[in-house]
């Protein structure tokens, strides 16, 4: 097998474990959130807080750096703009993960803190800007995905 083709796959793999465990992430997340239940929602949170560094974070880190070795052995110019354009929203959606990662610290060490039954007030709106920053960051990916299979411009 050639180093491109190990290359790609190694980006595709990575892709793969940041759509699949933002996506297992958010709905763990918001189910427990709905749920309404402080004890599973709280067992979820750490949870998650856990999965997104076991997989998000891996994935973030390999991400860019199988797409530059891809870019140098496809003979792409790192300055395409289809190439500057994925720069571009992986920041955006760097922007907006990081405050969710912050978020999810909160809501985690909140709830584990909180007393009876129910979700502190606070985890509600910690949880709600949580939801707002998600979209726009898996509208991002998908442009993202969208840009890596048409190659604009190519």
């Amino acid at each position: 097998m050639d180093l491109y083709v190990i290359a790609r796959l190694v980006h595709i793999l990575s892709a793969c474990v940041l759509f699949g465990s933002g996506a297992a992430i958010a709905f763990f997340m918001l189910m427990a959130w709905r749920s309404g239940e402080r004890a599973g929602f709280a067992l979820a949170s750490r949870h998650v807080v856990l999965a997104d560094w076991l997989f998000t974070a891996s994935a973030v880190v390999i991400q860019p750096l199988s797409g530059i070795a891809l870019a140098h052995l496809a003979g792409w110019p790192l300055t395409a703009p289809w190439l500057l354009a994925s720069y571009g929203l992986y920041g955006f959606i760097g922007a907006c993960w990081l405050p969710v990662v912050w978020i999810q610290y909160r809501v985690r060490d909140r709830l584990a803190a909180a007393e009876g039954e129910a979700v502190p007030p606070e985890v509600h709106r910690l949880m709600r800007i949580w939801f707002v920053l998600g979209w726009p960051a898996f509208a991002a990916l998908i442009a993202i995905f969208v840009l890596m299979i048409t190659k604009p411009g190519v």
